[in-house]
């Protein structure tokens, strides 16, 4: 049984790990799953945005090097990973002129590739699983609007909340302008909102089956965790 260490990118995604998939991926089988923050995520000023590419490779790498029996994944938004100059994450800019399907995978298999290469030849290519959220983690919550707005102690939000939703296809395809982006629809209707927390207790009132049934892409990820449970490196 491997280990699973899930490199995210802030506090709302550990907790979230933590509270909501670590669980149900130990009764999968993995021996261990525990969740990390990139580099010094919990101390660095958001203001700077996303780590560098090369930095969370390096990080992931040491991991994977340390610990030959984990498996490691990530999880971090789309909306906020830089595209250009020395931050950027392989096929990130590329992915900006797909559809909204495309771009998680894109990104994903460009990741995979790029830090494969750096481990060499005898690199088992499974015990990466990189994921990136589409668009953000935000976007997951509106699976279930009635229960996201129960989750938050405002159940009047969950017409507004609804109405964002039905605008689009899934919670995955709400976009990720600067004004837009699931978050920031969030934080217009909730004042105040604190991430971490009220995004964690949304989680565990809407459900992870919820939230497979309403996103393709998430629900690909857990999946393919759930198939390399049993694993034996």
């Amino acid at each position: 049984m491997p280990r699973l260490l899930v490199h995210v990118e802030g506090q709302t995604e550990e907790s979230f790990v933590n509270e909501v998939l670590k669980e149900r991926l130990i009764q999968f089988g993995y021996e261990g799953v525990g969740a990390r923050l990139l580099g010094n995520a919990r101390q660095r000023d958001r203001r700077g945005g996303a780590r560098g590419w090369d930095t969370v490779k390096r990080d992931i790498i040491g991991h994977l090097k340390q610990d030959p029996g984990c498996i490691a994944t990530t999880m971090v938004d789309y909306y906020g990973l830089p595209q250009s100059g020395s931050k950027a994450w392989p096929g990130r800019a590329a992915a900006t002129a797909m559809a909204v399907t495309d771009k998680g995978p894109h990104i994903e298999v460009a990741l995979l590739n790029d830090l494969a290469n750096d481990m060499g030849t005898g690199f088992d290519r499974r015990r990466f699983l990189p994921f990136v959220v589409v668009h953000e983690f935000e976007g997951l919550l509106f699976s279930d609007c009635p229960a996201f707005a129960r989750a938050v102690g405002r159940a009047a939000l969950s017409t507004p909340l609804q109405d964002i939703r039905n605008q689009f296809d899934t919670p995955e395809h709400i976009n990720d302008s600067p004004t837009t982006a699931p978050s920031k629809r969030v934080e217009a209707l909730i004042p105040g909102y604190e991430k971490p927390l009220l995004g964690t207790l949304a989680a565990l009132e809407i459900g992870l089956d919820s939230i497979r049934a309403a996103c393709a892409h998430f629900r690909a990820w857990l999946d393919e965790l759930d198939a390399r449970a049993d694993l034996d490196f």
